[in-house]
Formats: C-alpha cells, sequence, structure tokens
C-alpha cells in the first residue's frame, strides 16, 4: 500500500516546509516525491500540518487486573484519535510487570488488542534486582519513590543503590518521598477536603525524592527520567544533573493549579499532586527555556464512581490521552509555543530519550507514525465523546484550537475526521533483545 500526502506543511528534522510525504507499506519512502510518483491512495492535505506520531512515555492503561477502569482497545483508540501512535506503559498493573515472564504475558497481551505501537516497563522492587539486570524487550526501568501498590514501593537506600550501580537500562521513576508524606499526614490529622492533597503530597515531597534519585544517577554515572515533573522547585536541581538526567512534564502540572481543586475536587487529584499557579508558570517557563525534554500524560483513569468518593478514598489519576496534543496546539494558536516545539517535546524527545528506534522524526526510512493536524479547527471536549472507557475528562466543556485529523500507525490508517478503525491493529513491541 503507497500513501501518497501531498501538500501539507510538515515539520521536518531540520525545518518546517510545503512539500509531499510518501509512504510505501510501513515506512516513510520519499519526502518531495515526484509528481509522477505513484500511490494507492492520494490524500490532499492542502491547509493541514503533518507531524511525526506522539510517542506518550507514560501510561496506566490497566490491563491487566484493572479493566473496568480501561483496557488496551479502548485507551488504543483514545491514542489513535489523540494523534498518539506509540505508548510506553508503567509495570503497576495486576498482576505487576516485576519479571521477565510477566513482561512477556504483558506483551503476548497487547499484541492481539493494540491499534498503536506499545512498549512495556519493568518494575523495581526491593528484591528483583536479577530481573532487572537481564531484563530485555522493555525501554527500562520504573522505580517508584514515593506511595505505590503491591510491592513496587522502593524506599530503601540500599536497594536504590543497588539497582542504580548493577543495572544497565535506563531507569525514570516516580519521585515522592514516602518520608515526608508520612510527616506531613501526621501533621495535617485529619482530612477535610480533596484539596488537602496538594498538602499530604507537598513541594518537599516532591523535592526531596527528586534530589534523591538525581543524586543516585550523578553517582553512579546512570541514565535517569524524571517523571511527571509538578514543582518549580524542581528544575535547578535537574539542571544541575543534566549529564545524566533528562525530565517531563504532564498536561495537568501545566494547565491545573490548587484553585482547581473548588471547581473540579477529585476530578485533578494527581499523585504527584497538582501545586500551585506559580509552578504552572515556573514549568510553563523551563519548556520555553527548552530545560524539560518532554511532555507525556501519565494517562491514569478511573471511573467516574470511584472518583466521586469522598477524599482520601477517592484514588489519584485522571484520563488524558484523548486530548493532550491537542491541549499543546491550543497553546500554539495562543502564541505561546510552536508547533516545531510540540514535535520536540511529544515526537522527537520521547523518541530520542528511550531510543524508540525509526520513531519520532519524519525521515526517509523512518516508520510511518504521522498526524495530519488542522491548527484552526476549534472544537469542545465533551465527556460523552471521549474514547476512553472511563469516559469523562477533566478538560469537559474546554474549547480548543487544533486538533489530530487523520493518524497512520505503520503506514496504516486507524484514524480519520472522527472514524476509527478499530480493526487495524499496532505494530510489533518495539523493544527487541
Amino acid at each position: 500500500m503507497r500513501t501518497l500526502i501531498k501538500n501539507a506543511v510538515v515539520v521536518l528534522p531540520d525545518e518546517t516546509a510545503r512539500t509531499s510525504v510518501l509512504v510505501d507499506g510501513n515506512r516513510i519512502a520519499m519526502i518531495d516525491p515526484a509528481v509522477t510518483a505513484q500511490a494507492d491512495e492520494v490524500v490532499e492535505a492542502e491547509g493541514l500540518h503533518l507531524i511525526p506520531g506522539v510517542v506518550d512515555d507514560q501510561v496506566h492503561f490497566r490491563e491487566p487486573g484493572l479493566t473496568h477502569k480501561e483496557d488496551f482497545a479502548h485507551a488504543t483508540r483514545a491514542c489513535a484519535k489523540g494523534g498518539i501512535t506509540t505508548f510506553l506503559e508503567m509495570p503497576n498493573t495486576k498482576p505487576e510487570v516485576i519479571t521477565q515472564e510477566r513482561l512477556e504475558e504483558k506483551l503476548a497481551l497487547a499484541a492481539g488488542k493494540c491499534l498503536v505501537n506499545y512498549g512495556f516497563y519493568i518494575g523495581a522492587t526491593t528484591t528483583n534486582i536479577d530481573e532487572l539486570r537481564t531484563a530485555t524487550r522493555t525501554p527500562g526501568i520504573k522505580i517508584f519513590i514515593g506511595s505505590s501498590t503491591g510491592n513496587l514501593l522502593v524506599d530503601d537506600q540500599e536497594a536504590l543503590e543497588r539497582i542504580f550501580a548493577e543495572t544497565t537500562l535506563p531507569i525514570c521513576s516516580h519521585c515522592e518521598d514516602e518520608s515526608t508524606i508520612r510527616s506531613n499526614r501526621e501533621a495535617i490529622g485529619k482530612f477535610t477536603s480533596v484539596a488537602d492533597h496538594s498538602r499530604l503530597r507537598d513541594h518537599a515531597a516532591a523535592l526531596v525524592a527528586t534530589k534523591r534519585a538525581t543524586n543516585l544517577a550523578m553517582r553512579h554515572k546512570h541514565h535517569f527520567h524524571v517523571l511527571h515533573v509538578s514543582t518549580a522547585a524542581e528544575l535547578p536541581v535537574i539542571e544541575a544533573a543534566r549529564d545524566y538526567v533528562t525530565c517531563e512534564v504532564c498536561p495537568h502540572h501545566l494547565f491545573f493549579n490548587v484553585n482547581d481543586y473548588e471547581r473540579l475536587g477529585s476530578l485533578v487529584q494527581m499523585n504527584p499532586s497538582i501545586k500551585n499557579p506559580e509552578d504552572n508558570a515556573g514549568l510553563l517557563q523551563a519548556l520555553a527555556e527548552g530545560k524539560i525534554d518532554v511532555i507525556a500524560t501519565d494517562h491514569a483513569p478511573h471511573t467516574l464512581e470511584e472518583k466521586k468518593k469522598p477524599y482520601p478514598q477517592s484514588p489519584s489519576g485522571l484520563p488524558a490521552v484523548e486530548n493532550s496534543l491537542a491541549l499543546m496546539l491550543n497553546e500554539v494558536s495562543r502564541g505561546r509555543f510552536t508547533l516545531e516545539q510540540i514535535v520536540a517535546w511529544m515526537c522527537t524527545n520521547p523518541a530520542r530519550v528511550w531510543n524508540v528506534r525509526n520513531k519520532g522524526v519524519i525521515r526517509e526510512g523512518f516508520d510511518a507514525d504521522l498526524v495530519l493536524v488542522d491548527l484552526n479547527k476549534t472544537a469542545t471536549v465533551l465527556n460523552e465523546q471521549q474514547e476512553t472507557k472511563c469516559r469523562w475528562s477533566p478538560w469537559h466543556g474546554t474549547e480548543l484550537t487544533g486538533w489530530a485529523v487523520r493518524t497512520w500507525v505503520m503506514g496504516r490508517e486507524v484514524y480519520r475526521d472522527g472514524v476509527i478503525d478499530g480493526k487495524v491493529r499496532g505494530h510489533e513491541a518495539l523493544f527487541g533483545d
């Protein structure tokens, strides 16, 4: 199957130009092909922009074990609609992905259900160092330095030292210090509202854990990625460790803050918690200054029934894959960022950070993971239109300008103007032996 995408404004690695792209099978065959180039399908893209498929390096798709909240089928439909062509999922499912055997089971499960490309982290525990040393077919190791489920909390310094010293895979971490959270819980006493969540998981909890993890990375000369930076205070710590440390931010930490609890309640309850308006401003400024590498979602859905339980029974997490690209394209329409910056943060950089081969840029010979976006399309996020299984969004009612209108995964169209081809499967797993 040869597809010719004609006359788009194409974001290329070194320039943005009005040109055409020829796809042959699952690869980008030619950029600016001859006018005589033959194709089975010609897509007229005048007035649209063509970008690489988004690589979301932090999601929780809940399968297996928690599929009443989300599953691969629904989540990857949401990805296709949102322009995400590759996801990397965290290990805190049931059972947890903490051995090579469980990782292989997860890969086999995904193979028959996903519309987009996939990869799965292996989770660290205090006792699975042998598994972490020899793990294959994974982008890296995930450590929870802070509260988590099951066996995945790693708060013991000796265990952390061994993980950083004795493994070779890249490491990423949820950075919230458990001892700080415990102290805050004692100081708060009785919780009175969901707003207490940001007092429980405060700036200090994030900062202490980020300092601890980046120190480990520097001493052991080990590539480390700070997930979902939530405070401006963490940024100088990360900058000081740039030889070995990369980082990311999520839309909810860019656009929500403690003032939104009154309006949205537990819908914006997250770990790490949302912080202050000053942190929003600091994180947005850091993006503009090139101090943050990646924008990811931390897509972590729960049912509305679960989310509406009184705090602290309400769980942390929110869905975002469907709307993350549109949220950032809206910032392009507002003049805050350029499309090229969005492509760097959401496509090129995550592929580079996690060594996702042949993805993240539009280049001849690379995988044909492509998204046509309409920077002038304005639409409102509505719960009833969400593809995610939980069927809600904290951005419900928000009008955004700039949306994905067509998505290809490995050269195969999975989304076009509101229609998702649910029969198309994603490519083979991304990481070999």
